[in-house]
């Protein structure tokens, strides 16, 4: 899932986590430098440049980018636990990563955009959002210039969430996730199950 800073991708992703079994969150590695309250293996694993670098060089990332002079990226070892497992995991990347992502798991994936319904309504969002991380103007107008960027790859995904309503994109989000889920090529173990069916005819 990727949206621009500020469009309500997180709001989405929580509630997702919260309502459906079986369903966890990928978490990324930064270099950034940890903010209060965020805590190490949960928000993210807090590395070093160096250290990134070398999980890049032993293909230890799924995906990789950079993003405001800091590195991101999805290390593979708890994604591969998860899907092993089971579980479906959700990613909250931007397009950079969704590109590299659907490079080395196009059929495993399921991609999508939230857009805010305004330019406006973004700006206000990420203002209001400023007072919690004490953003300046600068930083501001920073996410703005690149929100631009970020959205012109909407196309790039297989759906769209308009977040008018936090509500009812919520809605949409679960909407998409319950329809990919019985997918038949998705569905482990539907060739053994139809043919104990036809057996028992």
């Amino acid at each position: 899932m990727s949206s621009p800073s500020g469009a309500g991708k997180t709001t989405i992703t929580r509630s997702l986590l919260k309502n459906n079994d079986n369903l966890i969150i990928s978490v990324s590695a930064t270099t950034r430098k940890r903010r209060a309250g965020e805590v190490h293996s949960q928000d993210y694993y807090f590395i070093n440049p160096e250290e990134f670098r070398n999980m890049i060089d032993n293909n230890e990332m799924l995906e990789h980018a950079k993003v405001f002079d800091n590195y991101y990226g999805t290390p593979r070892a708890p994604i591969d636990k998860a899907l092993s497992e089971g579980k479906d995991v959700i990613f909250d990347i931007d397009w950079q990563g969704t590109q590299q992502l659907s490079e080395i798991a196009r059929e495993d994936l399921v991609t999508v955009f939230i857009l805010p319904p305004t330019r406006s309504a973004l700006e206000t969002r990420l203002r209001n959002r400023s007072k919690d991380t004490l953003e300046s103007d600068s930083d501001i107008r920073g996410r703005m210039s690149k929100a631009a960027d970020e959205m012109s790859h909407y196309t790039e995904y297989d759906y769209v969430i308009i977040n008018n309503d936090i509500d009812e994109a919520i809605s949409k989000a679960q909407t998409i996730l319950d329809a990919e889920r019985i997918k038949r090529r998705r569905i482990v173990g539907m060739s053994s199950f139809v043919r104990g069916l036809k057996d028992g005819l």
